[in-house]
């Protein structure tokens, strides 16, 4: 089979944009929380809090950050410690419905959790004009496995 100079550039195109594209060597590269959520997406107040154990031990931070344009926003949470060690991480978004008269509030929750070599996410959801709850869990490597947790378990960034 012979093959023609277009179809072997094109070939060989497509396997540089896979190797640059790979989700492995992005994850290494973005080490911001802006980079985690993209273009358009900014902190908020109360953005950022800390992953920590119960006895102290931070682990990383958690941020929430908002899209003005699109109304959408993000969760990520990036590790501070056993980086480039995949360890179970998660980042979770969880934002208000509009409230039904004499209803509880309605709510919509998104997780993204496994083992992550930097952080989890990006999280996101529509919440314009609505109040957020936001956390992050990241483990330990050992056998006795600490738990680090962080977020706002009360609503808030409404709006």
């Amino acid at each position: 089979m012979r093959l023609t100079t277009k179809t072997i550039l094109l070939a060989a195109a497509l396997s540089m944009g896979a190797v640059v594209a790979s989700p492995a060597s992005a994850s290494a590269s973005v080490r911001s929380p802006e980079g985690v959520c993209g273009s358009g997406f900014a902190r908020v107040a109360d953005s950022k809090r800390v992953v920590k154990t119960s006895s102290g031990d931070v682990f990383g931070y958690v941020y929430l950050l908002f899209n003005r344009k699109t109304g959408y926003n993000c969760v990520t949470t990036i590790k501070t410690s056993y980086v480039g060690t995949a360890t179970y991480t998660e980042a979770t978004l969880i934002t208000q419905t509009r409230r039904v008269r004499d209803e509880p509030v309605r709510t919509n929750k998104k997780t993204d959790g496994r083992k992550y070599k930097y952080y989890a996410g990006p999280v996101k959801l529509y919440a314009k004009g609505l109040c957020v709850k936001y956390s992050g869990t990241i483990w330990d490597t050992r056998r006795d496995a600490a738990i680090a947790t962080g977020g706002r378990a009360s609503w808030g960034n409404c709006g």
